[in-house]
């Protein structure tokens, strides 16, 4: 890293009018040092730090310590003050304005949910009922909410770290969406996430639709190490790490699944642990497992993998197709249609699916420090669902042992996480681990990782 990588000051306003914030938001920001200053300082770092080749939050804060920013607040609404930022945001000195787009995402995220959330507390977050309006209030400020579009919304779950042919793959999957009109969303980063939004701008083009819709889900702790790619033109930021899950499966009218690391195993177990909940039997959420036809045996051995933890009867909670593009894109048009009569039927909305019942345990922020991860119960002496959560959870240590920055420094002050449970249950979940280790789905730069985990029957 050099001075030359570096902007040493740029001054921006918003793209279009921001709602007019008032006086004590605009102040709270302003402080340097406090919390909700810190938490924009990182996310707007991350923001501009797109197109870069880093995964690791804590190495992307370390590069640009100088970092800051600083906002000032103006008769007709502010301006931020930016200090030391990545020059990759830029253009001939101008700030890209999808970069610029997303930085006004980021702050006016923060803003609704730090005033709502912590100084004013507007949100119930105590009930399954209240933390599923909060995530549709957050996404609705937002503007992601849209009461009059038809179910087209095809969330794609995957990894960051995944092979040329893998991530080629994905790119011709989201053509034939693209093709058959349906929107993308996904978590916004590299990988899996940029590629279905790729192709599905060219079969939008194609289409000659204009009003193609990419959305990107993020939170504050993994945004660093999957800052937003420069397709999303809907970002969202919500404040942990379930909210952003149920975001996904609340917006979503089908689910699509390509290769990916521990992250990835985490999706499925969220939604796998709503969908094999008794309550949730009889509503439609297609849920597809693809990948190229080189790569057909990862879904095979997350295949068995499920088997082996949840039993046989999870296999119909999901399909897996593999090598054809076009079948994918066909099967998942088919059982959306079904989304949108069973929603019709129902008087559903189209638009949030206010019917999932989500369990407390996937939706309660689940903090991954040493003593939590060691406590998870990765037993058979519960019910499918909550063993699926007791794995989501376990899968999101992982993740943030990897990639995010206050997981890296926690490992490595006191070692890797410990994980213990059944001996089937950890003998299978090892060999998931060491088969994503094996094939450089854990970081981008796979030949310097170090497991952040242990295993103990």
């Amino acid at each position: 890293m050099n001075d030359n990588d570096k902007v040493p000051y740029a001054s921006v306003r918003p793209v279009q009018s921001l709602d007019l914030l008032s006086q004590r938001e605009m102040a709270s920001l302003a402080a340097a040092g406090a919390e909700i200053h810190e938490l924009f300082r990182r996310c707007a770092l991350a923001v501009m730090n797109t197109g870069a080749d880093v995964d690791d939050a804590r190495e992307l804060y370390d590069q640009y310590q100088d970092f800051e920013v600083k906002v000032v607040p103006e008769s007709r609404g502010l301006k931020l003050q930016l200090y030391n930022c990545p020059a990759q945001a830029f253009v001939d000195g101008k700030m890209i304005e999808g970069i610029r787009a997303h930085l006004f995402s980021a702050l006016r995220d923060i803003i609704f949910t730090y005033h709502k959330l912590v100084e004013q507390q507007h949100f119930d977050l105590d009930s399954p009922e209240g933390i599923t309006d909060t995530v549709f209030r957050i996404l609705r400020n937002g503007g992601i909410v849209n009461s009059n579009l038809p179910p087209r919304l095809v969330v794609c779950w995957g990894g960051h770290s995944i092979s040329r042919q893998e991530y080629d793959f994905t790119k011709d999957v989201g053509y034939q969406l693209g093709l058959r009109g349906f929107d993308i969303a996904t978590g916004c980063g590299g990988g899996a996430m940029k590629g279905p939004m790729k192709g599905a701008t060219i079969g939008h083009g194609k289409q000659l639709n204009k009003k193609s819709r990419f959305v990107g889900i993020s939170e504050p702790g993994i945004i660093a190490a999957e800052s937003p790619n420069p397709l999303v033109n809907e970002l969202v930021i919500l404040p942990d790490i379930e909210k952003r899950l149920e975001a996904f499966v609340r917006l979503a009218h089908g689910v699509v699944v390509f290769p990916g690391g521990a992250g990835t195993a985490e999706e499925i177990f969220y939604l796998l642990g709503i969908k094999m909940h008794p309550d949730n039997s009889d509503l439609p959420l297609p849920l597809i497992l693809t990948a190229p036809e080189s790569s057909a045996s990862y879904f095979e051995q997350i295949d068995g993998f499920l088997r082996d933890t949840l039993g046989d009867d999870v296999a119909r909670h999901y399909e897996i197709l593999c090598g054809d593009p076009v079948a994918v894109a066909r099967l998942l048009k088919k059982r959306i249609k079904k989304v949108r009569e069973f929603r019709m039927d129902k008087r559903e909305s189209f638009s949030y699916n206010w019917g999932l019942a989500i369990p407390d345990d996937l939706q309660h922020p689940f903090e991954p420090t040493h003593e939590n991860m060691a406590a998870l119960q990765l037993h058979r002496r519960q019910p499918v669902h909550q063993l699926a959560a007791q794995l989501r959870r376990a899968f999101s240590g992982i993740v943030a042992g990897n990639i995010k920055d206050f997981g890296v420094r926690a490992v490595e002050e006191r070692g890797p996480y410990r994980l213990r449970g059944d001996p089937d249950v950890i003998d299978s979940l090892g060999a998931l681990l060491q088969a994503f280790v094996e094939q450089g789905r854990m970081k981008l730069d796979a030949s310097k990782y170090v497991p952040c985990f242990t295993l103990a029957s």
